[in-house]
Parts: structure tokens; C-alpha cells; sequence
């Protein structure tokens, strides 16, 4: 029986939070209130107690490092700032810093409230940790004000819990995820790179890790964060990337979203070369081709995902012929022709190719790109 510590902040939605308990117990799941005392001005704690079918006066801090799941409904910015700022001043905010496992908070406060940049930067700051968001809706608040600020629907919040406590359709599954871009060293403060900015690898990361697979990263030079549970690696070259790749045993998917440099300088020197009046001529050699290594390794039952990003057309037919060169599973090309995506972008549009169909995924958020690749891959796993 999965146990969920349902905590329940200030605020008059707090009366919403006591149709949630009776749902989840109806579900079948242990729910231990944790009520603060800005709550209780609203609703009882042996109201919660009462519907969570649990003894008065029971001693919760036992329970406080086994749970399975940490849910804060409603959730007030006051409450918000806490968990993002690690303050434990109450059983809430403690069962927060002490819990090892998914947390999820559904939000409820004034619209103003919601929008200002300190919340914002509160929200920003728990999901880099991985924290889950369900909601707020938007709606008449209880003071007759219009806007984003109510509370999520008990059922809504519900079946996101059920969504967390299910097991994630990759779980037991290894990800191996390259991203962002190689930079190849001139000289002690040079390199020849590209503009990738790892965006595109880090939300496959973030969702593979959503559905339950463990994912390491090898990470070229992120301008993003990696993900809350997911273990980084740095590989700033593509020789680093390359062994680091070919060092990791026992993978089931290898998601090549890196854009590793293509060449690099014959020689690196090992200062700063100092400007002066002369050309410069630099010698460029062609990089290890990881993609190719990865796929000449490839064991039975393993997927391989490379990535191409060329222009138009003729680059979509170059990146056909990788099925085969690679020896990948599935290729996914972006038209880096295009300046609103790809390369610095937020948003992406990919051509999935396999070697029995291809399938265009339109303009949009790389997190939601991320998610058609992960069900393609899916769909080629054993």
C-alpha cells in the first residue's frame, strides 16, 4: 500500500484538500495529514484525520522518511517560498526536507500572487529539483477576483498521484543521453564548437527519468541545468564524450542529441597564442564518429537514437542513410536551416525516420519533442 504524506497549507482551499484524502483512501493508499497550523484555521486537523482513517494524536514523525510520495495541497506562496528555500519551521515544511522520494504541489493562491517574480522564481527553482506542479486553474478566486490561482481539482490532483505511483513505462530501463555541444581546444582559451546548448538532450533526460528509466547524461557544455535524479557526466570534447560512451556497459538505449564537433585542430597549443598582425592557418582532423563506435557495439535488444541536424531536403536524405552507416534504430533530423528552432531555441520540429516509417513531429516545446521520441522508442524496444 503506497503511503503519501498529504500536506495541507493556509488557505481557504484547504477545505478542497479533505474531498483529495477521501479519494485517495477510497484508492487504497495510507494518507497521513500533515496539517499546519494556518490550515487548521479553516479546516480541523480531526477532520483530517477522521477521513484519513487514522488514530488522534498519532505520532506522524515516524512516518515522516518512509513515504512514497509527498503531496502539498493546497500549497500557498508562503508555503512555495519555503520548500524552495529550505525553511523548516513547521511538520510540513520538516516531512519536506526529511523526504526522499516524488513531491507534488498543487498551488493556490491569489493571481497577483502566482505572477509575481518571486513566486515565479520559487516555481523555477523546485521543478531544477524535480518537484512536480499540478496547476493552479484558472477562475473565480473566494475574494471575487478573476485569474490563474485556484487550486487543481481533488480529482485532477488525484490522478497525477496515481500517474507518480505507477511505474513508469521505461522503469528498470538504463538511458544513456549526450548533450549539448563539443568544444575542441586551439588554444588554452579557443576552441572550434557549435551553438548547441544541450536543451534538446536535457528535456529528453527529464523525461525519460519521468517515465522511470535511470539516465545518465554526458554533458557537453550545457547553458541548462540537468535534471533533479539524473547523473551527469562531463564530457567537454568529443574524445571524452567518446570514451565515456563506450565505458558505460550494460545500456538499453543510447540517445545521441550532442552535436559533437566534427573536426577538431591537428593540434591544440598549450597556451594563448597572442594576437599579432599574421594570418592564422588551422589544421582541422576529422573527430572520433561516436555514433558509428556505439553502433558497431550494439548488442541485441539495444536501441540506438542518432541525431542529425542539416539543411533542407538533401540534409533529410543524408540523415536516411544513417540507419544504415550507424547502424541506428531511429534517426532524428532537425532543419537547422530554420533560425525558430533547434540550435538555442526553446522549440524543436523533427522528422523521425525508422527503417519501416517516418513520422514529422510539428513545431513545438522541446520537452513535448522529447516525449514523441521517447514513445518511438518505446515502440522499438523489446
Amino acid at each position: 500500500m503506497p503511503r503519501i504524506l498529504l500536506g495541507v497549507s493556509g488557505g481557504i482551499a484547504a477545505y478542497k484538500a479533505c474531498e483529495l484524502t477521501r479519494l485517495l483512501v477510497k484508492a487504497g493508499h495510507d494518507v497521513i495529514p500533515l496539517v499546519t497550523e494556518g490550515a487548521q484555521r479553516f479546516v480541523t486537523e480531526e477532520t483530517f484525520l477522521a477521513l484519513a482513517r487514522r488514530p488522534k494524536n498519532e505520532d506522524v514523525y515516524p512516518h515522516l522518511t518512509r513515504a512514497d510520495l509527498l503531496v502539498v495541497a493546497p500549497c500557498t506562496a508562503n508555503t512555495l517560498a519555503k520548500l524552495a528555500h529550505g525553511i523548516a519551521d513547521n511538520v510540513l515544511t520538516e516531512a519536506a526536507l526529511a523526504h526522499r522520494g516524488p513531491i507534488l504541489v498543487a498551488p493556490a493562491m491569489n493571481p497577483r500572487m502566482w505572477q509575481n517574480s518571486a513566486t515565479r522564481a520559487n516555481v523555477e527553482t523546485l521543478q531544477a529539483r524535480g518537484v512536480e506542479l499540478v496547476g493552479p486553474d484558472e477562475g473565480e478566486m473566494a475574494e471575487g477576483e478573476w485569474g490563474v490561482g485556484r487550486l487543481a481539482e481533488p480529482i485532477e490532483i488525484a490522478a497525477r498521484i496515481e500517474q507518480l505511483l505507477a511505474p513508469g513505462s521505461l522503469a528498470g530501463r538504463r538511458i544513456l543521453i549526450t548533450a549539448g555541444g563539443t568544444r575542441e581546444p586551439v588554444d588554452s582559451v579557443r576552441f572550434v564548437g557549435n551553438r548547441s546548448s544541450g536543451r534538446m538532450g536535457v528535456a529528453l533526460a527529464e523525461e525519460a527519468r519521468r517515465r522511470g528509466a535511470e539516465v545518465i547524461v554526458l554533458a557537453a557544455n550545457l547553458a541548462v541545468e540537468v535534471p533533479y535524479g539524473v547523473e551527469a557526466i562531463p564530457t567537454p570534447t568529443a574524445e571524452s564524450m567518446r570514451d565515456a560512451a563506450l565505458a558505460l556497459p550494460d545500456v538499453d538505449v543510447l540517445l545521441l542529441a550532442a552535436a559533437v564537433a566534427d573536426y577538431r585542430p591537428a593540434e591544440a597549443l598549450t597556451g594563448k597564442r597572442t594576437k599579432d598582425d599574421q594570418a592564422w592557418t588551422l589544421e582541422l582532423q576529422p573527430t572520433d564518429d561516436i555514433a558509428k563506435a556505439l553502433g558497431e557495439r550494439k548488442r541485441t535488444g539495444q536501441v540506438l537514437v542518432a541525431f542529425g541536424a542539416e539543411h533542407g531536403e538533401e540534409g533529410l536524405e543524408r540523415k536516411r542513410a544513417m540507419l544504415e552507416t550507424k547502424n541506428a534504430d531511429l534517426v532524428v533530423f532537425n532543419d537547422v536551416g530554420r533560425s525558430d528552432i533547434g540550435f538555442e531555441s526553446t522549440d524543436n520540429e523533427v522528422v523521425l525516420i525508422t527503417r519501416d516509417r517516418e513520422r514529422a513531429v510539428p513545431k513545438a516545446a522541446k520537452a513535448s519533442v522529447a516525449a514523441a521520441i521517447l514513445d518511438e522508442v518505446e515502440r522499438l524496444l523489446p
